[in-house]
């Protein structure tokens, strides 16, 4: 449901836009900060296989949903409309926060006494300022790949492609 109900909302965030080329700016350096923090994530996660707790999952436990709220963020900015960031907030709230409760509870299952350990001292979503365990694994650009994280990279570009050309073709200032 969440990539549907995504494409959904872009769709609703572009048609509802009134850009500017000071929102698109701000709202797009701070969407590459979150699709930055999401690329980071993905060169750490071994899904299914073991507890990935390096790189930015020893800040957060949900690095990839919190580089996805941060995208969110400068893509609503980048609309120029303040009212898109209450259907954003409910679309987070109401879609990602009951995922990571869901998930807590697999990882917790699949992983026990490791993931107890490791939900004691990294917080579930905002992310805590030192790194949990000294211990460190390099980023992997071969698990980015197999990801295909590269598609929220593609994503980024054309959203802020599609509020670039509202703006100087379909929303005349």
């Amino acid at each position: 449901m969440r990539v549907p109900l995504g494409f959904a909302f872009a769709f609703l965030f572009i048609y509802f836009a009134a850009p500017t080329p000071l929102s698109i700016g701000i709202g797009g350096a701070i969407a590459i900060c979150g699709l930055l923090i999401r690329a980071w994530s993905a060169g750490h996660i071994v899904k299914y296989e073991k507890l990935a707790t390096t790189g930015p999952y020893s800040h957060s436990r949900n690095p990839l949903y919190l580089g996805s709220f941060i995208m969110a963020v400068g893509f609503t900015i980048a609309t120029g409309v303040w009212w898109l960031a209450l259907l954003a907030a409910g679309l987070f709230l109401g879609i990602y926060l009951p995922v990571m409760r869901v998930e807590e509870g697999d990882l917790k299952e699949r992983f026990g006494a490791d993931f107890d350990e490791f939900a004691r001292n990294v917080p579930l979503f905002l992310p805590r300022l030192t790194k949990w365990k000294k211990i460190d694994a390099g980023f992997d650009f071969q698990l980015y790949l197999k990801h295909r994280e590269y598609q929220a990279a593609i994503g980024v570009l054309v959203g802020l492609a599609a509020l670039v050309a509202k703006m100087y073709f379909f929303w005349p200032v």
